[in-house]
């Protein structure tokens, strides 16, 4: 069960883009939050009449009024935006406030040596299953974060999807699996798509046959707990069907093809690392 946020608490996000957005829906759909204490920051004002319209959260005027509104603050810019931000507000967040970061790359101790010494960081990292309450969502502790800041942040992600904590040095192999995996699962799904069109399958059907095959095979690993190599094996019958699909799989070098793009991925996350805090 996902704790509860306490009543005196107000959450803030600055870059209140698309995932922000689903943040503030699973909070209001799971209760974490009321509309009147949650705030919201955009580059564009445009957008930020929008968002305000729409969700009916309250929206500041700037970064430095969130701040001091809000005793949750979650970094949602683009990481090359990271070091502007933090040097215009980092020093007015309170000591007792967390900094809840879901920018790509950007480490916890760089965040931390922008913030009133001993400020709360945690790195977060979801994914875009969280549209549909799917997500798979790494928490990371930075140093001065403690179990308070843990149960907050679990608490807000919660209704997400699935939580996992994790060790920071891990994230950037999170951001290369997890949090760019949703791609590589839609060329998947695109592809075999296309097969059973190829042998004479309507798209809409083979579309909704692929992406039900995919869930089914995800649950069967989560709920059995078993190896993917033994559940495949379970498929697979002497000198049947499968075998021969696998066959083209592994002269088509799938398996080495998608551990290379973890890796580079991960590689390209750790590049835009040293980038932003350069």
């Amino acid at each position: 069960m996902v704790p509860p946020v306490p009543a005196t608490e107000s959450i803030g996000i600055i870059g209140l883009g698309r995932m922000g957005r689903c943040l503030v829906q699973g909070l209001l759909e799971g209760q974490r939050f009321t509309k009147d204490r949650i705030y919201f920051t955009t580059r564009s004002d445009e957008s930020g009449k929008r968002a305000a319209e729409e969700l009916g959260i309250q929206r500041c005027k700037n970064n430095a009024e969130l701040v001091k509104k809000c005793s949750i603050v979650i970094l949602a810019v683009k990481p090359q935006n990271v070091s502007e931000v933090l040097s215009e507000v980092g020093r007015m967040l309170p000591k007792a406030a967390t900094l809840i970061s879901i920018v790509a790359s950007i480490p916890t101790a760089f965040l931390e040596a922008h913030l009133p010494k001993g400020g709360s960081v945690l790195r977060v990292m979801p994914n875009t299953a969280a549209f549909v309450r799917q997500s798979v969502t790494a928490i990371a502790l930075g140093k001065t974060a403690n179990e308070k800041d843990w149960e907050r942040t679990s608490a807000i992600f919660g209704p997400l999807g699935k939580i996992i904590r994790i060790d920071e040095r891990h994230m950037d192999a999170v951001t290369g699996l997890s949090g760019c995996g949703p791609a590589y699962f839609y060329v998947i799904l695109e592809a075999m798509t296309d097969g059973g069109i190829k042998v004479g399958l309507p798209r809409e059907i083979a579309s909704q046959m692929a992406a039900q095959t995919m869930l089914g095979a995800a649950q069967m690993l989560l709920q059995t707990g078993k190896h993917p190599a033994a559940l495949k094996d379970e498929v697979t019958t002497p000198a049947g069907c499968t075998i021969d699909g696998l066959m083209e799989l592994e002269e088509g070098k799938i398996r080495v093809t998608l551990i290379k793009a973890v890796v580079q991925a991960t590689k390209r996350a750790k590049a835009l690392a040293k980038q932003a805090t350069s």
